[in-house]
C-alpha cells in the first residue's frame, strides 16, 4: 500500500473528545501503518482547532507546537474549580468582581496547573493529581500578546486570548480572582484558523510549511540536501529547502555560520 499525502489536517474537535480520540480516529480512517500525531493537546471539556499530523508531518511536530494560538473563554467568576475547568471539584465563592479587570499581557512567569500534561520524573502531573500526589511544579515563562474582554453576563465573561506556545488559559483565568474556564475554544493556531477546519482534507506539507521561509535549491544541492549535506544559502532561524519537485528538508544555519544545514529530511 502507499503512503497517504503528508500533510495536516485542520480539525475542529468537539467537546467530550480526547486529542489522543481523533488521532485514533483519523489513523483508523487512514489506514493501519499510518504515522498519526497531533501538535498541541487540547483538553477534553475543549473544544476548537486541533492539527492532525499525516506521515511525514509527524517530523515537523515540534515547530507547528511552537505556532502561538488563539482562544475564546467563557470565564465563570464566583467560584473556583480544582482543575481550573468544569470537570473538576467546583467551590462557591459568591466574590464576582464589579467593573473591569487588569488583563495581563507580556511576558509572565506562569505556573502550570496540576491537573496538565507536563511531565514530572517521567510521569503526567495529571495523573500524580489524581493519585493524590502533591507535586510542586517550577514556573516558566511565556507571553501574552492579546487579552481583552468581549462581553459580561452576570458572573460570566467572555475573553479573547493571543498567547505563545505553552501557556495554560486556565491558569490566566484562575489568576484573575475566583474564577476557572467554564468553556475554551482555539480558534487559531499560527496562520491556521478553525473556520477552515476540514477533517477529509490533508494540508500538504509544503504547503502547511508556507510560513517559514523558503531557500531554492538547484538540482545538485538538492541531492546534497536530502542526504544531509550542508547547502549554500542563508536564512535566520529554521528555513524550508525546496526544488523544482517541492519540499526536500527544514535546515537551520550551519555551526560554521557558513550554509545552511539540514535537520529534518521531508522527502522520500
Amino acid at each position: 500500500m502507499s503512503e497517504p499525502q503528508s500533510g495536516v489536517i485542520l480539525f475542529d474537535k468537539p467537546t467530550g473528545v480526547t486529542s489522543h480520540d481523533v488521532v485514533v480516529g483519523v489513523r483508523r480512517q487512514l489506514g493501519r501503518g499510518v504515522k498519526v500525531g497531533h501538535a498541541g493537546t487540547l483538553d477534553p471539556f475543549a473544544t476548537g482547532l486541533l492539527l492532525v499530523l499525516v506521515a511525514r508531518a509527524t517530523r515537523v511536530q515540534r515547530f507547528l507546537m511552537a505556532l502561538p494560538k488563539t482562544y475564546e473563554v467563557e470565564a465563570r467568576f464566583g467560584a473556583v474549580s480544582s482543575t481550573g475547568d468544569p470537570e473538576g471539584e467546583i467551590t462557591e465563592t459568591g466574590v464576582v468582581p464589579d467593573g473591569d479587570l487588569q488583563l495581563p499581557t507580556g511576558r509572565l512567569m506562569q505556573r502550570p496547573p496540576a491537573y496538565s500534561a507536563v511531565k514530572v520524573s517521567g510521569r503526567r502531573a495529571y495523573a500524580m493529581a489524581r493519585a493524590g500526589i502533591e507535586v510542586e511544579l517550577r514556573e516558566r515563562e511565556v507571553e501574552v500578546h492579546r487579552f481583552s474582554e468581549s462581553w459580561r453576563s452576570g458572573p460570566r465573561r467572555g475573553f479573547v486570548i493571543e498567547c505563545s506556545s505553552g501557556t495554560y488559559v486556565r491558569t490566566l483565568i484562575a489568576d484573575l480572582g475566583d474564577a476557572y474556564c467554564e468553556q475554551l475554544r482555539r480558534t487559531a493556531i499560527g496562520h491556521f484558523v478553525v473556520a477552515e477546519a476540514d477533517p477529509e482534507r490533508i494540508i500538504p506539507l509544503g504547503e502547511a510549511l508556507g510560513f517559514m521561509p523558503e531557500v531554492r535549491l538547484g538540482e545538485e544541492d538538492a541531492k546534497r540536501a536530502g542526504h544531509g549535506v550542508v547547502v549554500p544559502g542563508e536564512g535566520r532561524g529554521t528555513v524550508r529547502l525546496t526544488d523544482e519537485r517541492g519540499l526536500i528538508a527544514l535546515a537551520e544555519p550551519a555551526a560554521s555560520g557558513d550554509g545552511l544545514k539540514p535537520i529534518v529530511g521531508l522527502r522520500g
